[in-house]
């Protein structure tokens, strides 16, 4: 499963990969005004600078993310002041007698500080760094489809929505961030042959288990760079449902059984890579000639991944 990637944030690049021709400020402007504050849902600090300074700069939407940014401060700020208080607590406390419950409350303190401090330095940071174009499961990500014959850029959250569900059900089903090639004709038939997306991504991150020196299993996030000179633009599908808030944007990455180096390093399933030549072909897919879609997937780009642990997030 692909459960994290990191997206070109260049927009320049990003179009160049793509051969968007458009950008629907129409559906950014949407997700970013229903953010505030009620449904708060998260972007990659990278696709919000598109629009708060660089080439899509827009006054309306980037004041809606300097809107939600300082709300986000505040809350952080809040957060921060409570936790130090309860570390000091805890710490007289422990100046007298040691309890379990004082030991625990420094130790959580001062974690929820670090983590607070460390998203606080975050959303003031005026550069951006490598990590600001990472999205997961539920984050919004820039997702290229084809509408009226032309290819335009629109928000999507990474989690897929299927035709027919609601909220309720999606819970039930949260690894919908990914569609396998071979469900493709299962569950996901209404969307496959119908409603195909490209998104652009450098690299992309996996859960992996590994051994410690004990023997005993625990978790580690692998980082997966592709050995290519161009960014990746990885098959996706979509979906727009009705919501009681508007329309939900969402789209799942197909995968596909791994590449050897993948399945080496301890994992079973990679993103689809498509080559720039397929793409119009992908994004207005004939459903009645499935074969032709699943030829598309086929004929793929094959970089050759290099891993290594990720740095955190």
């Amino acid at each position: 499963m692909c459960y994290s990637a990191q997206i070109e944030a260049d927009y320049k690049k990003f179009t160049r990969a793509t051969g968007a021709e458009d950008v629907s400020l129409k559906e950014f402007f949407e997700r970013y005004w229903r953010r505030q504050p009620r449904l708060p849902f998260k972007t990659p600090k990278a696709m919000d600078r598109w629009f708060t300074g660089g080439p899509l700069a827009n006054p309306e939407i980037a004041q809606h993310i300097a809107d939600f940014n300082a709300g986000e401060i505040a809350k952080l700020e809040q957060d921060v002041f409570k936790q130090k208080k309860r570390l000091a607590d805890a710490e007289r406390t422990l100046q007298t007698r040691t309890t379990k419950k004082a030991l625990e409350d420094q130790r959580i303190a001062t974690d929820k500080i670090a983590w607070a401090l460390g998203k606080l330095a975050d959303l003031k940071r005026p550069e951006l760094v490598p990590r600001d174009a990472r999205i997961f499961p539920g984050w919004y990500a820039p997702v290229v489809i084809s509408e009226g014959g032309r290819r335009v850029v629109v928000p999507m959250r990474y989690q897929c929505r299927l035709p027919g569900w609601n909220e309720a059900i999606e819970r039930k089903y949260p690894g919908t961030y990914n569609a396998r090639r071979d469900k493709l004709e299962g569950p996901w038939s209404k969307l496959f042959g119908h409603q195909h997306g490209i998104m652009v991504v450098n690299r992309f991150y996996e859960n992996v288990e590994r051994l410690d020196t004990d023997g005993k299993p625990h978790n580690v996030v692998l980082e997966f760079q592709p050995q290519i000179e161009q960014p990746m633009v990885v098959a996706c599908l979509w979906s727009r449902c009705p919501t009681p808030d508007g329309d939900l944007l969402s789209f799942a990455a197909i995968t596909d059984e791994p590449p050897a180096e993948v399945a080496a390093a301890g994992h079973d399933r990679c993103i689809i890579p498509i080559k720039p030549e397929h793409i119009e072909a992908w994004l207005n897919p004939n459903p009645n000639n499935l074969a032709a879609c699943y030829a598309i997937l086929d004929d793929r780009e094959r970089p050759y991944y290099e891993h290594r642990v990720a740095l955190a997030a």
